[in-house]
C-alpha cells in the first residue's frame, strides 16, 4: 500500500473511535483488574450484567450464556434491545455508541435505569476493545440489526462458509458506519445477542473461562432477581468440566429472593428462621452533569436507596455474609456492609441491655460488652442495596464507596431487627431469646479464650510442666523445622522414640479412637482427654480463637497403622483439625505418614548382604516381585506383612516413615471449604440417613479384599 493511500484510509473517523479504546488496550488492568483468568471472567460479567440490568428494569426474564468451542462467548437476552436510532450528539447509532464510546450509555442521565449493575459506562466498550472480534445483533421493531467490530473498530468481516471467524479479512468503515439490517425478526421478538472472541494479544493462553465460577455467579444472580431464568451452556468439551463429554446445559431460576439465597448458603443447623428486613431511605448528592452547551455543571440530586436484608443465625460459629449493589457482588464490602454491621451491633447491644437480668450481665463490668465478632458468630446474611449511580472504588466494583448508604442501611437494620427482637409473637420471642443467649455465650467464650491465651503463651507452656507428660517434645525452638508426630498407641511410641530425631521431631501418643467432634459439642470436645492434649500441645487454641502464629510446630504428622482402624483414627483426627484448627489444614501443615505394608528380603548375590525392599500396596508388591523375578533376583518367600507400626523396629520405622531423607508424607489439603464441610458433615455428622444412603449407593463398588479384617 502506498503512503498516500494509507493516509487517505486513516481518517478522523478512525481517530475518534480509537482515541478512548486504545487507552483500554494499553492499560487493560485499569478497567478489568488483571489480564489473567479473572480479567477474562470480568469481561464476561460486564456483558451479562448489561442483560441483567434489563431484568432489573422488568424488561427481560430470560438470558442465555454460551461458552462456544472456538473460545468465544455469547450472551443473549429477551430485553428491549439496544437502541438502534441515531444518537444526536455523536451522529452514531445507539449500538455503536454503546460499544465504542467510554462513559456512554443509558445509565448516565438517569432515564432508563433506576438502578443498574453497570455504573461507569465502560463495560461493553471495554470488552469490545479487548476482543479480536465482537458481533452484536439486536431484534427491535420487527427487524434484526447487526454490527461487527475488530478490537473496538466497526467494520465488516468477510467470513467464509464456516461461519463467524475472528481471523477472517476485516474491512473497517471509512467514511460512515453502517448498522446493517440483517433480516426480519420473528413477530414479537426482541432482545440483544452479543458474541465476542477475547484478544490473544491481551489475554495469555493460560487464561480460561471457569465454568464453576460462572455457575456460582449465575446462581447468585437468579437468587437476587426473582423470576429471572438464566441458562448456561458449555460447548467447549474441556476435560474436568461437566461438558467434557458433550454440550452441557443448566438453567437457574428462583422465586424466593434473598431468603432462599440465605437458606442455600447457610452451612449449619438453624437457631432462627430466616428473617427478611426491608426498608429504604433517601439522600442528596452533588453530581456533575453535561448541560446543553457541553459544559459540566454541578447539580444536586436526590437519590433513593432500597435495602433488602435476609439473615439467620445457626448453631456454628462461622460467618457467611454476601453483599451486593444492584446485584453486583461486592466481596470486599464497603459502606453498605459497614452500615449493616453497625446497625446489627447497636441493635443487639440494646437488646442484651434490656435483658441483662435474665442473661446475668453485670452493668458494672466494663469487659462484659458485646463486640462485633460475638454478633457475627454463626450468622448467614445476604445484604442487597439498590440505588442509582452508586460510587465504587475502581471499575471492578468490589467496594461500595457511596458514604450516605452506611447510615441508611444502619437505620433500616436497627428499626426492622429491633421490631423482630421485641415482637410479642411467641415464635419470634423464642427465637429472639435463643439469639441473645448465643451472642452472650460467644462474648463469654471470647473473654475466657482471651484470659486463657494470656495465661498459656508458648513461652510459659514450654517453661512449665503444664504440657501433657506423655509428650516426648523436641529440643528445637524453630517452628518452621519442628514436627509433631501424633502416634497411634503406646507400643508404636516406644519404637518411634528410638526412630525419631529428637532434635526436631516431637511425639504425642493417643489411645485408640478419639471423640468424633463433628457430632459432639465444644464442651464435650474440651473434656475429652485426647482432644484436649492435642490442642494443648499444638498451643494455638481452637475454634474462633485459633492463632496460627502461636502454633508450636511447623508440621503435624498423623502416624497411624496401615489398616482399617488406623484409617478411622486418622479420619477422626482430621475431623478435629478441620473443625477446630482449620487454618493448619488451609496452610498445608497437616500430613499423613505413609508406613509400608510389606518388606521383601532380597537374597544378595555371592557374599553380598541381603537387602530389603519396602512396598506400600498390594499392587506395588506384585509389580516388585515380577521385577525381581525378571531380573533373576531371588527373595525369601516369607514376605513380612506389617499389621501395625509396633511391628517395626526403630531402624525400619526411621527408614520408611520418619527420616525426611527417605519417608513419604501425604499433605492434607482443602481446595474447596464448602465441599469439605459437606463431606465431613455427611461422613462424620449426626444425621445418619444421608450417610446410610451414601454407603448403600457405593456398596456395589466395594472391593472386599481391601478390608483388613
Amino acid at each position: 500500500m502506498s503512503t498516500a493511500s494509507a493516509e487517505s484510509s486513516y481518517t478522523a473517523r478512525h481517530l475518534s473511535v480509537l482515541e478512548g479504546l486504545e487507552a483500554v488496550r494499553k492499560r487493560p488492568g485499569m478497567y478489568i483488574g488483571t489480564t489473567d483468568s479473572r480479567g477474562l471472567m470480568h469481561c464476561m460479567w460486564e456483558i451479562i450484567d448489561n442483560a441483567v440490568d434489563e431484568a432489573l428494569g422488568g424488561h427481560c426474564d430470560r438470558i442465555l450464556v454460551t461458552l462456544h468451542a472456538d473460545t468465544s462467548v455469547s450472551v443473549q437476552d429477551n430485553g428491549r434491545g439496544i437502541p438502534v436510532d441515531i444518537e444526536p450528539k455523536t451522529g452514531l447509532s445507539g449500538v455503536e455508541v454503546v460499544f465504542t464510546k467510554l462513559h456512554a450509555g443509558s445509565k448516565f442521565g438517569g432515564g432508563s435505569y433506576a438502578a443498574s449493575g453497570g455504573l461507569h459506562g465502560v463495560g461493553a466498550s471495554v470488552v469490545n476493545a479487548l476482543s479480536t472480534r465482537l458481533d452484536v445483533e439486536v431484534d427491535r421493531g420487527g427487524k434484526t440489526y447487526r454490527m461487527t467490530f475488530h478490537r473496538g473498530e466497526p467494520g465488516t468481516f468477510h467470513d467464509g462458509a464456516g461461519g463467524p471467524d475472528p481471523e477472517a479479512r476485516f474491512e473497517p468503515f471509512v467514511e460512515k458506519s453502517e448498522l446493517a439490517v440483517a433480516g426480519r425478526a420473528a413477530k414479537g421478538s426482541r432482545g440483544t445477542r452479543v458474541r465476542y472472541w477475547a484478544d490473544g494479544q491481551i489475554f495469555p493462553k493460560t487464561a480460561v473461562f471457569s465454568y464453576d465460577e460462572l455457575v456460582t455467579r449465575v446462581r447468585q444472580t437468579t437468587f437476587l432477581v426473582p423470576g429471572l431464568s438464566i441458562t448456561v451452556c458449555d460447548e467447549r468439551g474441556l476435560p474436568g468440566t461437566p461438558g467434557a463429554d458433550g454440550p452441557h446445559t443448566e438453567t437457574f431460576v428462583h422465586h424466593g429472593g434473598t431468603v432462599d439465597f440465605v437458606d442455600f448458603l447457610a452451612p449449619d443447623a438453624p437457631v432462627t428462621d430466616t428473617w427478611h428486613l426491608t426498608g429504604s431511605g433517601s439522600f442528596t448528592e452533588t453530581v456533575p452533569v453535561l448541560d446543553e452547551r457541553g459544559h459540566m455543571t454541578p447539580r444536586e440530586v436526590t437519590r433513593e436507596c432500597e435495602v433488602d436484608v435476609a439473615m439467620r443465625w445457626g448453631t456454628g460459629y462461622d460467618t457467611e455474609i454476601r453483599t451486593f449493589v444492584n446485584i453486583i457482588s461486592t466481596p470486599k464490602g464497603g459502606s453498605h456492609l459497614a452500615g449493616f454491621e453497625a446497625g446489627l451491633l447497636r441493635t443487639l447491644r440494646k437488646a442484651v441491655e434490656a435483658n441483662a437480668r435474665r442473661l446475668k450481665i453485670s452493668s458494672r463490668d466494663s469487659t462484659e460488652r458485646i463486640e462485633k465478632d460475638d454478633v457475627m458468630a454463626g450468622l448467614t446474611a445476604v445484604l442487597t442495596v439498590r440505588l442509582a449511580e452508586p460510587q465504587f472504588e475502581g471499575q471492578t466494583k468490589e467496594v461500595l464507596g457511596t458514604a450516605a448508604v452506611r447510615g441508611i442501611v444502619a437505620k433500616v437494620v436497627d428499626t426492622e431487627l429491633n421490631a423482630v427482637l421485641t415482637s410479642p409473637k411467641r415464635d419470634l420471642k423464642t427465637q429472639s431469646t435463643l439469639v441473645l443467649d448465643k451472642v452472650v455465650a460467644e462474648m463469654r467464650a471470647r473473654l475466657s479464650a482471651r484470659k486463657q491465651k494470656e495465661i498459656s503463651r508458648r513461652k510459659n507452656a514450654l517453661e512449665t510442666s503444664s504440657l501433657p507428660s506423655k509428650l516426648a517434645d523436641c529440643r528445637s525452638d524453630d517452628v518452621e523445622r519442628s514436627e509433631l508426630f501424633i502416634v497411634e498407641g503406646d507400643s508404636a511410641l516406644g519404637t518411634a522414640k528410638l526412630a525419631r530425631s529428637s532434635d526436631f521431631q516431637a511425639l504425642l501418643p493417643i489411645r485408640g479412637k478419639i471423640l468424633n467432634v463433628q457430632k459432639a459439642s465444644i464442651s464435650d470436645m474440651l473434656k475429652n482427654a485426647e482432644c484436649a492434649a492435642i490442642i494443648q500441645v499444638i498451643g494455638a487454641g481452637s475454634g474462633r480463637s485459633f492463632d496460627l502464629e502461636a502454633a508450636r510446630y511447623g508440621k503435624i504428622v498423623l502416624m497411624t497403622d496401615a489398616d482399617v482402624d488406623g484409617a478411622h483414627i486418622r479420619t477422626l483426627l482430621l475431623t478435629l483439625f478441620f473443625r477446630y484448627m482449620r487454618p493448619l489444614v488451609e496452610q498445608g501443615r497437616v500430613y499423613a505418614a505413609v508406613p509400608p505394608l510389606h518388606r521383601v528380603e532380597v537374597i544378595g548375590a555371592g557374599s553380598k548382604k541381603n537387602e530389603y525392599v519396602y512396598t506400600y500396596s498390594e499392587a506395588e508388591l506384585a509389580t516388585t516381585l515380577k521385577r525381581l523375578e525378571k531380573a533373576g533376583r531371588r527373595y525369601k518367600d516369607d514376605i513380612q506383612r506389617y499389621k501395625g507400626l509396633g511391628e517395626m523396629d526403630a531402624d525400619q520405622l526411621a527408614e520408611t516413615t520418619m527420616d525426611p531423607r527417605h519417608r513419604t508424607l501425604r499433605r492434607v489439603t482443602m481446595d474447596h471449604a464448602v465441599q469439605a464441610e459437606e463431606v465431613f458433615e455427611l461422613l462424620m455428622g449426626s444425621d445418619v440417613a444421608p450417610r446410610k444412603d451414601f454407603i448403600v449407593a457405593g456398596a456395589d463398588g466395594l472391593d472386599r479384599s481391601r478390608i483388613d479384617a
